[in-house]
């Protein structure tokens, strides 16, 4: 790939590492709002990681000369980021027992939407890029 083909995660890489220092930093406030910095930081670095690996999913199925090939990838990124998500929370709320941190997990939804979002943008910023597409 080449360096214009990248300049689309430029926002996702600067949320991600936005996103890690004000947690990192903010952790005396999270904590006083009842919200477990150690949650917030590593479900957001599962989010990069999943939105990022999706994004490549689509990414490639755009060189492909097979029009239905888009479309299975938007499905497979969708359930692969669905599986990781939801084998992630299942394993925090068995862990977690009864000190399951309510806030903290509606703190990743929004994480979730944001990484969403950008990914969105990000895609359409591709597809706007290219003559066919």
């Amino acid at each position: 790939m080449t360096k214009e083909s990248h300049s689309p995660l430029r926002p996702m890489l600067i949320i991600c590492a936005a996103l890690s220092a004000i947690f990192i930093s903010g952790k005396g406030w999270l904590l006083k709002n009842g919200i477990d910095p150690t949650l917030v930081v590593l479900a957001n670095l599962i989010l990069f990681a999943v939105s990022m690996a999706a994004y490549f999913i689509l990414q490639r199925s755009l060189r492909s000369s097979n029009p239905h090939a888009f479309v299975r990838s938007v499905n497979a990124g969708f359930i692969i980021k669905f599986m990781v998500i939801a084998i992630a929370a299942f394993i925090y709320i068995y862990m977690a027992g009864k000190n399951l941190n309510k806030p903290g997990l509606l703190l990743c939804a929004g994480i979730y939407i944001i990484y969403t979002t950008v990914e969105t943008m990000a895609l359409m910023k591709t597809l706007k890029k290219r003559k066919n597409a």
